[in-house]
């Protein structure tokens, strides 16, 4: 976002959040030994995959000594498949159950885990527009926060921006709808101006 809006530019938030608790037998598994999908989850919050993001995918990242910004992203995947083809198991860059029993994890819960283009928190209705800057701000995370802490959200708003749009606090700890609420009160007087960035990504 340029000077005179205060948004960001950056579309990787770094999260700070919690280790993971200790291994536990508390789901069963079937199917072959392989590392995610073809470990037999029917529950998708079970299993953590390219594109997901949140609590679950920060303590993956810590088992797998990658960065902890709580995305699951490229350097994530790779580093998950490094892990499967060191335990010999399928080299799929997918969670399942019996990757996270290796990485010695309990079973991830659905507060643990959001998934890529799924707005679980926020009733608002957002235009595809909005909806697209904020998968490149944020990964559509409403959590995120940029590396240097100043701007954050699901939109990546800086403080003074979101107190001009009458937001208060923590644009990180808000309601994911108030957010949208915002960010569309935002783009309602000022277009995609504010995520020239991200306006220009998503047009190309």
């Amino acid at each position: 976002m340029g000077k005179k809006i205060g948004l960001t530019l950056l579309a990787v938030p770094a999260l700070a959040l919690a280790l993971a608790g200790p291994a536990a037998a508390d789901d069963p598994v079937k199917g072959s030994a392989g590392g995610g999908v073809g470990a037999g989850a029917s529950d998708h919050t079970t299993v953590l995959r390219k594109g997901d993001f949140g609590p679950a995918v920060t303590k993956v990242q810590r088992k797998v000594r990658t960065g902890a910004d709580g995305i699951f992203g490229s350097q994530t995947h790779n580093a998950v498949k490094r892990f499967q083809r060191r335990k010999q198991l399928e080299v799929d860059g997918v969670v399942g159950p019996i990757t996270r029993r290796a990485l010695r994890l309990r079973a991830f819960s659905s507060d643990d885990v959001s998934h890529r283009g799924r707005s679980r928190g926020s009733s608002v209705r957002l235009p595809r527009v909005l909806r697209q800057i904020a998968q490149c701000e944020s990964g559509g995370n409403p959590r995120a926060v940029s590396r240097g802490g100043t701007y954050r959200g699901k939109f990546q708003f800086s403080r003074s921006t979101w107190r001009a749009m009458g937001g208060s606090g923590d644009p990180a700890k808000a309601a994911e709808s108030t957010q949208d609420r915002l960010a569309l009160k935002l783009y309602r007087r000022s277009g995609v101006q504010p995520w020239p960035a991200c306006s220009r990504a998503i047009r190309s």
